[in-house]
C-alpha cells in the first residue's frame, strides 16, 4: 500500500481489527461472550501485526448458552462459567490501548460499535474510537457482488474459511486478510490514497452509550 502509507495520518495510525461473539436474548441487546482484537501498524508499505488480545466473557446468569449457540460458535456454558465478566475483560482490553491514535476495524462495524457502547464505562478509549467498516469498503471496491457478508468475501478472494469460523480470533484474522485486499484494490482503482478518504468511504463514529432513566435524572438535576 505505498500510496496509503505515504499519507502521514495513515502512517501514524494503529488499526485494531475487532470482533465479538455474543448471545442474543429475546427482547434484549446482544451480550458479548468472546472478544478478539488484532493491532496492525503500517510498516514498509504493509500492515504488520503488533499485538493481539482474545478472551471469553461470562454472560449474565439469566442469559444461557443455547444448543444453537454451541453448534454455531463451539462455545459451551462450561467454558463461559469460568470466564471473567464482560466488564473485566473490556477493561483489560482497554488498558492495552496506550499509544493512540487508533481506528477500530470490523465487518459490519455497527454491531461491534453497539456492543462497545454498552460497555463504554469499562472501555472509554475503545468507546471513543472511530471505526472502519470492511463491509462498506467492499461495497465501494466490489460493486455488484450478490452478498457482502464475510463468507462471501472470503470466497471472492479465495481466502480459506478458518476451522474456527464464528470464533472471535479466527474471524479477526480473516477480516484482516479481507481488509488488506480491499485497501490494495481501492488504491489500485484510485478510490483512496489517504485515511480521510477511507473514513469517507467506510467510517463510522462511535455509537453513543445508552442512557438509563436514573442517569438522565442525574444529568438534569
Amino acid at each position: 500500500m505505498p500510496t496509503l502509507t505515504s499519507d502521514p495520518r495513515f502512517a501514524a495510525m494503529t488499526f485494531v481489527v475487532i470482533d465479538f461473539e455474543g448471545l442474543t436474548p429475546a427482547g434484549r441487546p446482544a451480550e458479548p461472550i468472546e472478544v478478539a482484537a488484532l493491532a496492525l501498524r503500517p510498516r514498509q508499505g504493509q500492515l504488520a501485526e503488533v499485538g493481539r488480545f482474545e478472551a471469553l466473557m461470562r454472560p449474565p446468569a439469566d442469559v444461557p448458552v443455547t444448543a444453537r449457540d454451541v453448534q454455531l460458535k463451539g462455545i459451551t456454558q462450561r467454558m463461559l462459567d469460568s470466564a471473567a465478566p464482560a466488564a473485566e475483560v473490556m477493561a483489560r482490553l482497554n488498558a492495552r490501548l496506550m499509544a493512540p491514535p487508533y481506528r477500530l476495524v470490523a465487518h459490519h462495524a455497527s454491531t461491534e460499535a453497539g456492543i462497545i457502547a454498552r460497555q463504554a464505562a469499562h472501555c472509554p478509549v475503545l468507546a471513543s474510537t472511530p471505526l472502519l467498516d470492511t463491509l462498506r469498503l467492499a461495497k465501494a471496491v466490489l460493486p455488484g457482488l450478490r452478498s457482502y457478508g464475510l463468507d462471501s468475501l472470503l470466497g471472492h478472494y479465495a481466502i480459506p474459511t478458518p476451522a474456527g469460523r464464528h470464533r472471535a480470533m479466527p474471524d479477526v484474522e480473516v477480516t484482516t486478510q479481507v481488509l488488506t485486499r480491499l485497501l490494495d484494490e481501492g488504491v489500485s482503482a484510485g478510490r483512496w490514497s489517504t485515511l480521510l478518504e477511507l473514513d469517507m468511504a467506510s467510517g463510522l463514529q462511535p455509537a453513543r452509550p445508552p442512557t438509563t432513566p436514573g442517569a438522565e435524572q442525574v444529568s438534569l438535576f
